[in-house]
């Protein structure tokens, strides 16, 4: 009898779950603390997940975090539930007034990330990962020109690919704002990514759902938002890509010749893309130009506003080339019968762009929309030079000068970047509740 009361105590104790621990950080707090109490936060991001438990939720008030022993990324190595926009007592939370920023700076850069500015590493089956309310911003580890590429009222010249470094100590990062190698369930969510440097968010994901939702992208260098599979399996993982606000979108390099999309589809996703507002892209809003495998692609896209998105709203492939095609094309209800797309339903173009009048930077814009590259060549066979070089039987040479009007120039950071949240009813980013 006794026996058998301890194992149904044994048992009970087993099928109850273990409770989460809710830990607490804060500018104000200390690495003393026990960080699970309001009055006694931790100091940092990665003290409260190195002490956390896989399930536990980390709240972070406003203000500025950084990695450990102040390097510029965070790294986090289990699933946990990490929310940010908390005020000073943890009382409220409102992710627009109490920002919680990571926003590494030039002096970081001789130590950087493996990958990303935050760092995922999650092989937990099944788990469960959040990443909510959370201001993250590459500005001040962009090496910018002094004055080319620079359009009248723009903050600086155009973003510089290392070595390249101008008038800053250092190059250009080029890293990515958000990295993950990751499983389960994993969500990012309420969070604004400024000015990225690569893609602003590239996750490898397993198996499970990776949902990005309810985020603002700006000035990321040539993708906003890139979801893989690291699984054999077709459609083992999901992305649920959806209202989020996708804007100006830049290319590889400075002469416009490839990437630049907003959100790309890849083989062996099930990407379900909808309720977006992706405009200003170099190249295209949504890019499909990978999936030309059949069998491979699972893509429904449904229910987006497009707008000014430079060569298509919308981008794939047509052995060997790429197509464009814009939502108000005659042809664009031809995209529906490419090979793995599922659906493709009341997509719009955004039809009053006043909606942005007093959010969209206008400087920016007005550069954006007119930007350009041009080369001109300087060679003269006849020179003194290279006649003698001919004479010598050396190559003769020349030069060719490239220009730009503006390639991923920094974005201002301002208050108005959080107006884009419910900036327009149904689409894009709504307000945070």
């Amino acid at each position: 009898m006794k026996k058998t009361l301890t194992s149904l105590v044994l048992f009970a104790a087993m099928a109850i779950p273990a409770l989460a621990t809710t830990y607490y950080v804060s500018p104000s707090g200390s690495k003393k603390n026990p960080g699970t109490s309001p009055d006694a936060p931790l100091k940092a991001i990665w003290a409260a997940v190195e002490a956390a438990a896989p399930g536990d939720e980390i709240r972070v008030a406003a203000g500025s975090y950084s990695g450990k022993a102040g390097v510029g990324f965070i790294e986090i190595n289990k699933p946990v539930k990490i929310y940010g926009g908390y005020s000073a007592d943890f009382q409220t939370r409102d992710v627009a007034k109490n920002i919680s920023l990571i926003r590494p700076t030039m002096d970081q850069n001789p130590n950087p990330p493996k990958n990303g500015t935050v760092e995922f590493t999650i092989d937990a089956a099944g788990s469960t990962t959040v990443f909510d309310g959370f201001f993250l911003d590459h500005s001040e580890v962009n090496a910018y020109h002094p004055n080319e590429g620079k359009p009248a009222g723009v903050e600086t010249g155009m973003w510089l690919e290392p070595p390249s470094k101008g008038n800053y100590p250092y190059a250009s990062l080029k890293k990515y704002l958000m990295y993950g190698n990751t499983t389960g369930t994993f969500t990012v969510s309420n969070c604004v990514f400024l000015n990225s440097s690569f893609y602003a968010l590239n996750i490898n994901h397993l198996e499970g759902t990776v949902n990005v939702k309810n985020n603002v992208f700006i000035g990321s260098r040539m993708m906003a938002c890139n979801v893989s599979s690291r699984s054999g399996k077709n459609f083992a993982t999901k992305l649920n890509f959806e209202y989020n606000t996708v804007l100006f979108t830049w290319s590889r390099t400075k002469d416009f010749g490839d990437m630049g999309y907003g959100v790309r589809a890849l083989p062996r996703v099930d990407a379900n893309i909808n309720h977006n507002i992706i405009g200003l892209s170099v190249m295209s809003g949504f890019d499909n130009g990978m999936n030309n495998r059949k069998g491979e692609a699972k893509v429904t896209l449904d229910e987006n506003m497009f707008f000014l998105n430079k060569k298509g709203d919308v981008s794939y492939t047509v052995s060997p080339s790429i197509k464009y095609l814009k939502v108000t094309d005659d042809a664009f209800e031809d995209f529906e019968d490419v090979d793995g797309i599922e659906s493709c339903e009341d997509n719009v173009s955004l039809s009053d762009p006043k909606v942005f009048k007093g959010i969209i930077d206008q400087p920016y814009l007005e550069g954006f929309l007119s930007a350009s590259y041009t080369e001109t060549t300087d060679y003269n066979p006849n020179s003194e030079a290279n006649q003698l070089r001919a004479a010598l039987g050396m190559n003769t040479q020349g030069s060719i000068k490239s220009k730009v009007s503006m390639y991923g120039n920094k974005y201002p950071y301002s208050e108005n970047i959080l107006k884009f949240f419910g900036a327009v009813k149904g689409y894009g980013a709504q307000a945070i509740k």
